[in-house]
């Protein structure tokens, strides 16, 4: 043992004993895909019970303008962490950009065709000859030619109305239009809060299927934060078993992290239909048999073959579909067959507003 001085023994002795080892409250800064709504609200119940703090994380949520700048915005390192839909996601590692998935949260993208009840259109075929109404930059209209091949539809009948987000389901409710491509879970609590009635065909009739959102960083944050990717994900996915079982309470936990949604006139009703259509698409196979934010790796594969032929720029490269997605942190949190069942059964007016 090294000699120590006299007057460094007195040093010593004099001094306040040291507090013991803290471990550090790790600040990290995470994006939704779009504005604070029902069907992201995990990511502040997270935060409201406590899943990221008993994991030492103090977690900043910023709202998104759309997931295809969500995902730029992880990938160019202004967020660690993100919540962006599986297309966009697998179209930004095919331009290049570092992102990849660490769960899936839920299991369809909802993208389909959205009517006014009254509408004589009953089938996909009997679109022909009508004028759809369309966003040209969003999300579903780019795999809106894979539908329409798929479903049978002679699309040179179709006329094709390009419209601005902030009018497009007022457009289908004052008949400017005869139906609308859209995101059901984003669109439908719109018609809802306008009390119009609504039928939906999803794209995935005809067997255009996406995952919705999963959650997302970057390659070099896994390499060297591998404990706080974990941490992170499954604090999310710990918040997401909890909207399941739990809706009317996630919901207040969801207002008593966004004020601004509990004063809004309709806000509870929006961010309850929102919730509810988001956790329909959860009850997949994927969830149910292996755990919460699984990911079926063939299922991927197709959604990446959709993304290269209709909504990839010419210049870009297929990613790997093991080089952008994983199960090593997925599947942890589970819930019993007898908990499915029942979320079925109080899920199912929201998979008739689906379709």
């Amino acid at each position: 043992m090294p000699f120590m001085t006299r007057r460094a023994a007195l040093a010593l002795a004099a001094a306040p004993l040291a507090a013991p080892a803290v471990a550090q409250t790790a600040n990290i800064k995470l994006t939704l895909p779009w504005l604070a709504q029902g069907s992201t609200a995990y990511a502040y119940i997270a935060k409201e019970m406590g899943a990221f703090q008993r994991r030492g994380l103090n977690v900043d949520v910023s709202r998104g303008t759309g997931s295809v700048a969500a995902a730029q915005a992880v990938s160019q390192g202004q967020f660690d962490y993100g919540i962006v839909g599986a297309g966009p996601m697998i179209l930004a590692a095919a331009r290049g950009l570092p992102i990849l998935a660490t769960a899936t949260v839920n299991y369809d993208m909802t993208m389909g065709i959205a009517l006014r009840e009254d509408s004589p259109i009953r089938t996909a075929k009997d679109l022909e000859g009508k004028k759809l109404g369309a966003v040209p930059t969003s999300a579903e209209f780019p795999f809106w030619p894979a539908f329409a091949q798929r479903a049978g539809i002679n699309t040179s009948t179709i006329t094709i109305v390009q419209m601005d987000n902030r009018v497009l389901e007022r457009g289908l409710i004052d008949r400017q239009v005869d139906a609308i491509t859209a995101i059901g879970s984003s669109s439908i609590p719109v018609m809802q809060a306008q009390r119009a009635a609504h039928r939906f065909i999803p794209y995935s009739s005809a067997g255009v299927n996406f995952y919705a959102n999963v959650i997302c960083t970057r390659p070099e944050v896994l390499a060297s934060r591998r404990s706080q990717v974990e941490a992170v994900t499954e604090a999310l996915l710990e918040a997401a078993a909890f909207q399941l079982k739990e809706p009317e309470r996630a919901i207040d936990m969801f207002i008593k992290q966004v004020p601004e949604i509990g004063i809004t006139q309709g806000g509870r009703e929006n961010a309850r239909l929102s919730q509810g259509l988001m956790q329909w698409t959860m009850v997949a196979p994927e969830a149910i048999d292996n755990g919460l934010g699984y990911t079926d790796m063939a299922k991927w594969t197709a959604m990446t073959d959709l993304v290269m032929q209709y909504g990839a720029p010419a210049d870009a490269t297929r990613p790997a579909t093991e080089a952008v997605v994983s199960n090593t942190f997925a599947g942890k949190v589970k819930l019993s067959a007898a908990e499915w069942a029942t979320i079925r059964t109080n899920l199912a007016p929201f998979g008739q507003m689906l379709g």
